[in-house]
């Protein structure tokens, strides 16, 4: 078997294996390449009361204010998946473990936003922990070294026909200099009589 078709059939072969994971690694990843822009996909950060300062509350007051929402489900502290602080817009985001985000007002403690945050479990999607962290490493870490593979084999098979293509006329080009050459120096000789 020469290296072209061996080259294609692993581009061929691994292309089929990771069909179903790099379709989902695709789309979880335009996805949250757009959480920013999309609003669904994750609530836009709002503004506190003051920004560019300190929480002026505590973090218990804080907490207590995000305890007191109700889609969050929050008993203590260790039901929270995040806390995210935004000093520069002045709010306290808590996220629960189920996903539904609140945001706090670092001035006023007063919630300001309660919306369902879907980036994370995208997230958790994209890196296959979303199934069971054995396929995190057993399904979709192979897939990434697969896709490597598809990507050195795709760019061989793409641009060996060009390097074929280029040595050929080079070829030529030198056989063509080197019949010129001997047609010169056969003018050149004299003739015999």
């Amino acid at each position: 078997m020469t290296l072209n078709a061996l080259v294609r059939k692993i581009h061929h072969w691994g292309s089929i294996i990771i069909l179903v994971q790099f379709g989902l690694v695709a789309t979880t990843g335009v996805l949250l390449l757009l959480k920013k822009e999309i609003d669904w996909i994750q609530p836009p950060t709002a503004r506190g009361a003051v920004a560019d300062a300190p929480p002026s509350r505590s973090f218990e007051a804080l907490f207590a204010a995000a305890r007191s929402v109700e889609e969050l489900q929050l008993q203590d502290w260790t039901d929270l998946a995040r806390v995210d602080v935004k000093p520069g817009k002045g709010i306290v985001k808590f996220v629960s473990e189920n996903n539904w985000e609140a945001q706090i007002d670092t001035e006023t403690g007063a919630v300001v936003q309660v919306a369902y945050r879907r980036s994370d479990v995208i997230e958790r999607l994209h890196d296959g922990s979303f199934f069971a962290d054995w396929v995190k490493l057993f399904v979709f870490l192979p897939t990434g070294i697969i896709m490597i593979t598809l990507w050195a084999t795709g760019g061989y098979l793409f641009f060996l026909p060009h390097v074929k293509r280029a040595l050929r006329r080079s070829k030529k080009a030198r056989r063509r200099e080197a019949l010129a050459a001997d047609g010169a120096s056969a003018a050149v000789l004299p003739s015999k009589p």
